[in-house]
């Protein structure tokens, strides 16, 4: 192996979740999933041809008992590499492990995983039992076994009543649980999903991400799930790797995207709606759209120096800009002023599209907003909230580095409050009653609850 080869991007893990204690998994043969596993892509790449390079140098370490999250547009090579990883592609360079063993050459059914596909591929002559229980038999698995095993998944799934029924009188989301049943009786080390709920409805699709997280708490496996759905990446990832054109753009936890993203690409992706980006002059440390001034704060005020005079994207998402006489962000060197393009009246919130200086801003407000298209409106931006990038690399201007796996949350230091306001800190829960305190520094209207009950 080559020196560029053994080389591997170090990438911290947050902690695993580990699985239900309600749920007595064991190791082969026994109740639940398989033994766990880590997997490691070192520099590994995907040609078709000599002109298509669909995968470039991926790196990444996925740790054991993880739920690890590839998103992107399409094309952008996340389900090239998981069938990489499953072993249905070849790779073309560079190394793949699962737990101990480099996996490159090794036959799919020899790798140890399981995996859900888009399509539910059900045998319809098949009931539930015999979908579930089908690889089983052709593993030669004894028949006590298997009946454990399916009935025990059954079980995980809430898909008891089903193991009588054929597919052809399933839902959408009974048949995806399942084509999920059918791969956990198999125990792998590893599960990979390849966007297993893109066939479902809105309502469905909400309902099984709550299956799948449920699932992966109590089975404590290492799961690898590709998506287009940056909402599905959000709630469901321990990490998430965004791609691009085959190449990873960031690797990291929900709101350490979220909050610190490292590209205008990321910035855009994650978050919905996606975040504004706004032409402005870096002018006296602030950024100047049209007739209107917004100061930056902390660390990305100290950035922007470098900037003086030029111009650079302004980023702010949807749920960070306020309409003035609606919003409790305080006013100063934070105003937007424009016209109301579009008004969109969902109950609990109101999306405003607003003209400023020929550029659009959404704006995201609580409950119904009093506007109409046509009104000139004043916009509040939450300066502790605000993004720079670079207008030739779209590089992210430095705003910070998290310290944590919670964003902007757990990142001390970085000077984003407003004055008289403090972090917010922690709550803690002893043994005992809980009481309510002050913390010193906590903005107004905020309470903590300590204890001084021991440990």
């Amino acid at each position: 192996m080559s020196a560029r080869q053994q080389r591997k991007q170090q990438v911290s893990h947050p902690e695993p979740r580990f699985p239900d204690p309600s749920f007595t998994g064991k190791s082969r043969g026994g109740e639940g999933v398989g033994v766990m596993a880590e997997v490691i892509l070192e520099h590994v790449n995907k040609y078709y041809g000599n002109k298509q390079h669909a995968v470039k140098d991926f790196n990444l370490e996925i740790a054991d008992r993880e739920f690890m999250v590839f998103v992107g547009p399409s094309g952008c090579g996340k389900s090239t590499t998981l069938r990489m990883i499953a072993g249905l592609e070849d790779i073309s360079d560079g190394v793949l492990r699962i737990g101990d063993r480099v996996v490159n050459d090794v036959p799919p059914k020899d790798r140890d995983i399981a995996m859900v596909f888009q399509n539910y591929a059900l045998y319809p002559h098949m009931n539930v039992y015999e979908n579930m229980a089908f690889g089983l038999k052709l593993r030669k698995t004894p028949r006590e076994e298997i009946d454990k095993r399916v009935r025990d998944a059954a079980r995980i799934l809430q898909i008891e009543h089903l193991l009588g029924r054929k597919p052809k009188e399933l839902s959408g989301g009974q048949r995806q649980r399942v084509a999920m049943g059918r791969a956990i009786v198999r125990e792998p080390s590893v599960f990979l999903m390849d966007e297993p709920l893109s066939n479902l409805d809105a309502k469905l699709r909400v309902e099984m991400r709550s299956q799948i997280s449920q699932l992966h708490r109590r089975l404590g496996a290492t799961i690898i799930y590709v998506t287009h759905d940056q909402v599905e990446a959000m709630t469901l990832g321990n990490r998430i790797v965004v791609m691009r054109d085959g190449v990873i753009m960031q690797v990291d936890t929900p709101m350490n995207l979220y909050d610190f993203p490292q590209n205008r690409f990321v910035a855009g992706f994650i978050g919905s709606p996606s975040m504004n980006f706004l032409t402005a002059r870096v002018q006296n440390g602030e950024f100047v759209i049209g007739q209107s001034q917004v100061a930056a704060m902390g660390r990305l005020a100290e950035s922007l120096r470098a900037y003086e005079g030029r111009e650079v994207f302004l980023g702010i998402r949807p749920e960070h800009v306020g309409l003035v006489g609606h919003s409790d962000l305080p006013q100063g060197r934070n105003v937007l002023r424009g016209e109301v393009v579009v008004v969109e009246s969902l109950g609990a919130q109101t999306d405003l599209i607003v003209d400023v200086a020929g550029q659009q801003v959404t704006a995201k407000v609580e409950g119904m907003a009093p506007v109409q298209p046509g009104d000139q409106v004043e916009l509040l931006i939450d300066q502790t909230r605000l993004h720079a990038f670079d207008t030739e690399t779209e590089l992210a201007i430095d705003r910070g580095t998290p310290s944590g796996t919670r964003g902007q949350m757990d990142t001390q230091g970085l000077g984003y409050e407003y004055p008289g306001q403090g972090q917010p800190q922690a709550v803690s829960f002893g043994q005992g009653a809980p009481a309510m305190a002050t913390a010193p520094n906590a903005p107004a209207g905020v309470t903590v609850i300590t204890t001084d009950a021991p440990r």
